[in-house]
């Protein structure tokens, strides 16, 4: 994961990318136990999102150092890494929220645990109620702040849904 970490600051260094944060299954293990994924999921702001392809100038840097594509992904060390811009007001807003961590010694920005959760909740899986319930019982958060966020981005019934169906109140 340093190598992603570096990447991703060589990238904004450059001007490839303008900001960027860690979220997903890699992001819940800064707060949670290891849980298995695929990939390394980050959010991305490009300079322009202009044209068809806006992921081309991403793969061009990352093949430029040795880093090449692996299916929807591109593959850095060990790690398959999606490269996903920030598509709605919550993933932006999550991206510009997150909190700066180091991996050893190299800082990378992953998303906080309440917005993971109020991501988690946007997307509705089964795989994302139980990373919001491990969110949960680790302690990285409290049902009142997921509500608090929740309600203000708009998702009131999905977390009225989720909270029902999976909360002892």
């Amino acid at each position: 994961m340093k190598d992603v970490a570096k990447l991703l600051n060589d990238m904004i260094a450059e001007g490839v990318i303008v900001e960027y944060a860690i979220f997903g299954a890699v992001a819940q293990m800064r707060y949670t136990e290891a849980v298995s994924t695929m990939d390394a999921a980050v959010l991305i702001a490009l300079p322009s999102q202009k044209g068809l392809d806006i992921l081309r100038p991403i793969y061009e840097f990352c093949a430029n150092r040795g880093w090449n594509p692996e299916g929807e992904a591109v593959r850095v060390g060990d790690w398959p890494v999606q490269f996903i811009p920030a598509f709605n007001p919550l993933t932006k807003e999550a991206m510009r929220q997150a909190d700066t961590a180091e991996i050893q010694g190299v800082p990378i920005r992953v998303v906080r645990a309440d917005y993971l959760a109020v991501i988690a909740l946007s997307v509705g899986r089964a795989k994302d109620f139980a990373r919001i319930l491990a969110l949960l019982e680790c302690d990285a958060l409290t049902p009142d702040e997921i509500a608090k966020l929740a309600i203000r981005l708009g998702l009131q019934p999905e977390w009225t849904a989720f909270s029902e169906k999976f909360l002892d109140e």
